[in-house]
């Protein structure tokens, strides 16, 4: 794959991660624009206090699905093109990411990255994605805010890797998405500093 067809393949993985599939679905199912109510988020968790339970589900698999094909059709060609650099799968996996957070459908607005953080890692660290998932509902039940063990879990999974495995490219990777996931969520971290951020249902 030369560079060209590389450059391409990370702009359609860019594209794909910012098709805004929570406004679609909540559109389509309530008429409405979710960017206008709630908290103004397109991930799963604003959905569901918009469209519901069910559409909200939908939202969060298709939001995975969005960083786990590229990622996928990534590892599956490695190895029958040797020109791929071994990092090329970390740069689809963030297109994805970053496609999600600033989507170009919806003015560079987008979700929190969560789901599709973890679709896109799931083939790259699983170890890490499985147990930083496990630590989510953990701070969730115990402290009833999706936003803190959203966070917790971004922290988690480059620290889980890097105990696992030691510093890896992969671990630097989810270092990036621990940023990306945090910058996300500075007003929810304003809210939580203050007291103001609502629990979840």
């Amino acid at each position: 794959m030369n560079t060209f067809l590389q450059i391409t393949f990370i702009a359609a993985t860019y594209l794909i991660g910012a098709i805004p599939v929570g406004y679609i679905l909540t559109k389509y199912s309530t008429g409405k624009n979710i960017i206008e109510f709630g908290s103004g988020n397109i991930g799963s968790t604003n959905v569901k206090r918009i469209a519901g339970k069910k559409i909200a589900l939908i939202t969060q698999l298709l939001d995975m699905f969005k960083g786990l094909l590229p990622v996928l059709l990534t590892l599956i060609l490695q190895p029958a093109d040797d020109s791929i650099s071994p990092y090329f799968v970390y740069f689809i996996a963030l297109a994805s990411i970053i496609g999600h957070d600033f989507s170009i459908f919806l003015k560079f607005r987008g979700g929190k990255g969560v789901n599709t953080t973890l679709g896109a890692s799931v083939l790259l660290a699983p170890y890490a994605v499985f147990i930083s998932v496990a630590v989510y509902f953990l701070v969730k039940w115990r402290f009833r805010f999706v936003s803190l063990g959203s966070l917790v879990l971004s922290v988690s999974l480059p620290v889980t890797d890097l105990i696992i495995n030691g510093f890896t490219p992969t671990c630097f990777y989810l270092l990036v998405c621990m940023t990306l996931i945090i910058i996300q969520h500075r007003g929810n971290i304003r809210r939580l500093i203050h007291n103001q951020e609502l629990p979840s249902s």
